[in-house]
């Protein structure tokens, strides 16, 4: 009583300070009025246009004017005397005297922009305005009456002032309040603001007399005071529904709610409060038979599930499950009909606005109470009951929706109740598993909430959805108790069908759905709800492939489950174009490359284990993902066949690396080759068959023609540079330069670029004939020191090089090319061939001066100087001069 009584007094205290606020409010408003008018009356009295001087030349007048007769004087006046006008000054009729020219008009400036005003303004503002608005000294009346009906029972209690009995002075305060009821009721039509003010206040004192007889004093007993309350309430209603008076319903409303409140005894009897609550909640469902009055609806459930939910958590017992079941239906059956009445009681144009709150609200909270109710007793070994109760309001849900799609204008209802009919449904399957109600249904709710705020064009239901979603994320992970132990092996239950895998799938399901339903209203709200879903459809997957599978079936697996990814997500793709959905199917084309490396860091192989079965799957789906990008036209599709066609041959290389280690009698040099053909096979299509490898987009992979050379030969040009450093052994086979399988596949990729270079006039720019030169001296060269070390028995180290039989072979093959070059240049008039040998002829001397007169010992260095003299003696002969330039230069000099 105490505390209730301070509360009064402090509202007191208020009043006057916000009496005083009101005043400087309207004080304000006062001076900013009288400054404007100020300023309108200056601006009527500015003249439009200044007055014309006298010496000026004024307008003619108006034709329609007659201009009137000047008065002649009777004498004439003086006339000054006229000074001489000088001879190149113009006569006085054609000087013309400037005329003012009239002042502009002020420019009428924008007026500001009001910026948005604050939540202590807004709530200055609702202060002022409740001072300012309606009957303000019932209002102030009012709330000094209550402070002062309190303060006096309480300090008469205390001091012994009344020497009445407490049954007389309470008798008397409720008299005054009841004659106080009556005189506002009569005074309902003449006065209404004054009538519903005083009528709340005189049910008000009544429930204070109540209080004060039960609580303070002790005259009646608790029963009766708890159903003179009641009385009082539903007196309150009645009057609210036959005034039409909201404030009233509200007043009533809270009052109801807080009487047991205030009431009670301590005894915690729940069967007496859900009753009373459900007494109250059928006032409030007749009331919305007759008044659509949203706010008494939210009031009423927010109390009462809000006061149940609290009861629940701090005093509720398997025990009392038979005693506290019947209230929660016979509550969800309350507010499953407030909506529909709500939506009734609409005109028929706007019946697509429903309440959301209720729609959605209040099966989530009823479920999620159900599913506490739950917990423990009979219960506690099986979630089948409550896997039934969802499976149940599905059915519900849709004959709700199916009745109402059969009425017209109630679209957005039966909608609304479809979704829920799949969410409580696809619900029931995890339920039927494990416990994970809590995320599943705040999943699917949020995804509901947030498309029919979007429906509705409302921000509140949309920011209450994206909430709810990312409250399922936490309940999920608080259920399974970490995040890193996503599942639990102790527990025996199948692959995919477990209920850890179907709340995660249930909270992907929502994050799509709600990306759908922004795709064409927030194309980045819809960004972030479609990775939010991607990720935890990914994450889902992974976590149960790391669960059930062992470390060797992990890799293939998640391949299968990316190109299933991949594919799901180009047919909805095919049907609706979407930016994230072509590059969700390429990105799943491209993991493929990361797990051929795990398989084969795994398995060795690609296809080992469950490999082939794997790549089985990513083939067909993968096919199917390109043709389903084909046909929707869109510009990742090349990008996506593109990508394509560099995985297969990486899988190929990585399967015949694989070959020559396991088969016996294999040398090195068949691995080298064996690599590198993939690579070359799909140069060769991409060549002469392009074709072959622009299906299924056809023409339009033309333009990554240019591009998927330019990767396939980076590719092979790494492996190029790579080979060279390896010895090459081509067992069983015997050691032939060239014809061997590294050198061919060297060879093959020069060949191969020099026909992608090579233009259709047959004549090859010098700005490509340099580097393929020399590619070609360098392969020569790794040709010359591998048949060193196979036909010399020189180890392959780096000791090769500087033996004077690898010196010697480089001399004798550089001075051979180098005077082909000088002679074949010099007689077809190729001045850069002749050159290009001259120089290597240079480099051949200088390698004679600086490296092979160390090795003029023995028989091997001197040959090599015999042999580079005799070559260019051969030279001197033959090609003696450079060649005459193809262009006439006399003629250019």
């Amino acid at each position: 009583m105490a505390g209730i009584l301070v509360l009064l007094g402090l509202a007191v205290l208020a009043v006057p300070v916000l009496m005083i606020v009101a005043l400087v409010a309207i004080s304000g408003l006062k001076r900013r009025v009288a400054v404007l008018e100020q300023q309108v009356v200056l601006l009527r009295m500015s003249p439009a246009a200044p007055a014309t001087r006298a010496d000026t030349v004024t307008a003619p007048p108006a034709a329609a004017e007659p201009a009137p007769e000047p008065v002649r004087p009777a004498t004439p006046p003086p006339i000054p005397p006229q000074r001489p006008v000088p001879a190149s000054a113009p006569p006085p009729s054609e000087r013309a005297e400037p005329v003012p020219s009239a002042p502009r008009p002020p420019r009428a400036e924008a007026p500001p922009v009001p910026a948005k005003p604050d939540v202590f303004t807004l709530a200055l503002r609702a202060v002022q305005r409740w001072f300012t608005v309606g009957n303000v000294p019932v209002k102030i009346g009012v709330l000094v009456l209550f402070a002062g009906v309190a303060a006096l029972l309480k300090y008469g209690a205390d001091q012994g002032w009344f020497s009445l009995p407490p049954e007389l002075r309470l008798a008397g305060i409720a008299a005054a309040a009841l004659g106080a009821l009556v005189f506002a009721w009569r005074k309902r039509d003449s006065n209404r603001t004054f009538a519903l003010s005083l009528q709340g206040g005189a049910i008000g004192v009544l429930l204070l007399v109540v209080f004060a007889a039960f609580k303070i004093f002790g005259v009646i007993p608790a029963g009766a005071a708890f159903a003179l309350s009641i009385v009082l309430i539903a007196g309150a209603g009645m009057l609210a529904v036959l005034q039409d008076a909201k404030s009233l319903a509200v007043f009533a409303l809270l009052a109801g709610f807080l009487a047991p409140i205030w009431l009670s005894t301590g005894g915690g009897n729940h069967v007496a409060l859900f009753s009373y609550y459900a007494v109250l909640n059928a006032a409030i469902v007749g009331i919305a038979w007759y008044k659509s009055w949203r706010v008494l609806n939210l009031l009423g459930f927010a109390f009462t599930f809000g006061i149940g939910t609290a009861w629940g958590l701090f005093d509720y017992a398997p025990e009392k499950y038979a005693s506290t079941q019947p209230f929660l239906a016979l509550f969800f059956v309350f507010y499953l009909l407030i909506p529909l009445l709500f939506a009734r009681r609409q005109p028929a144009s706007r019946r697509d606005f429903i309440d959301g709150c209720l729609v959605f609200g209040m099966p989530l909270v009823a479920f999620s109470l159900q599913a506490g109710l739950m917990q423990g007793g009979s219960f506690e070994d099986s979630r089948l009951p409550l896997a039934f109760c969802a499976l149940g309001l599905g059915v519900l849900y849709a004959g709700l929706s199916w009745v109402l799609r059969r009425r017209a204008n109630y679209d957005v209802l039966a909608q609304s109740y479809a979704l829920l009919a799949v969410g409580f449904a696809t619900l029931s399957v995890p339920l039927a598993l494990s416990a994970q109600a809590t995320a599943c249904v705040f999943a699917l709710e949020g995804a509901a909430l947030a498309w029919l705020g979007l429906r509705q064009s409302r921000l509140l239901p949309q920011l209450t959805g994206a909430g709810l979603q990312i409250a399922a994320a936490v309940a999920f992970f608080i259920a399974q108790g970490d995040v890193v132990s996503w599942h639990s092996l102790e527990t025996i239950a199948p692959m995919f069908a477990n209920a850890a895998f179907m709340s995660a799938l249930l909270i992907a399901i929502a994050g799509f759905a709600s990306a759908w339903a922004y795709r064409t209203r927030g194309a980045v709200v819809a960004m972030v709800y479609y990775l939010w879903a991607l990720a935890w459809w990914l994450g889902n997957g992974a976590a149960e492939v790391n669960a059930y599978l062992g470390y060797r079936d992990q890799p293939d697996a998640m391949l299968a489950f990316l190109a299933l990814t991949g594919w799901l997500a180009a047919e909805v793709h095919r049907r609706r174009p979407s930016t994230a959905l072509a590059w969700t199917t390429l990105a799943a084309l491209a993991s493929a490359v990361p797990f051929a490396l795990w398989q084969s860091e795994v398995h060795q192989q690609p296809f080992a284990g469950h490999g082939a079965w794997a790549w089985l799957v990513y083939a067909v789906l993968g096919v199917r993902s390109l043709i389903c990008l084909r046909d929707s036209d869109h510009r990742l599709a090349g990008a996506a066949q593109f990508v394509w066609w560099l995985v297969w041959p990486l899988v190929a290389s990585l399967l015949l690396a694989w070959l020559p280690d396991h088969v016996e009698g294999m040398g090195a040099g068949w691995q080298a080759g064996l690599i590198a053909l993939p690579w070359l096979v799909v140069v060769s299509l991409a060549l002469f068959r392009w074709d072959w490898l622009a299906a299924p987009l056809g023409e339009r992979f033309d333009a990554w023609r240019t591009p998927l050379f330019g990767v396939l030969f980076v590719a092979l040009g790494l492996w190029w540079l790579v080979s060279l450093f390896l010895s090459g052994d081509a067992q069983p086979l015997p050691w032939i330069p060239v014809l061997n399988p590294m050198e061919l596949a060297q060879l093959a990729t020069l060949v191969l670029l020099l026909c992608w270079w090579m233009p259709e006039s047959r004549v090859l720019p010098p700005s490509r004939i340099v580097p393929l030169s020399s590619l070609a001296f360098v392969w020569i060269t790794s040709v010359v020191l591998h048949a060193v070390h196979h036909w010399g028995g020189v180890p392959w180290n780096e000791s090769l090089v500087s033996g004077s039989l690898a010196q010697t072979s480089l001399t004798v093959t550089w001075s051979v090319l180098g005077v082909l070059g000088w002679v074949i240049g010099s007689r077809r008039g190729q001045r850069m061939l002749w050159l290009g040998g001259a120089v290597l002829m240079g480099v051949v001397l200088a390698k004679l001066v600086f490296v092979d007169r160390q090795h003029l010992g023995n028989l091997l260095g001197i040959g090599s100087f015999i042999a580079y003299g005799l070559l260019c003696t051969v030279v001197g002969y033959l090609a003696p001069a450079p060649p005459r330039r193809v262009e006439n230069e006399e003629a250019t000099a």
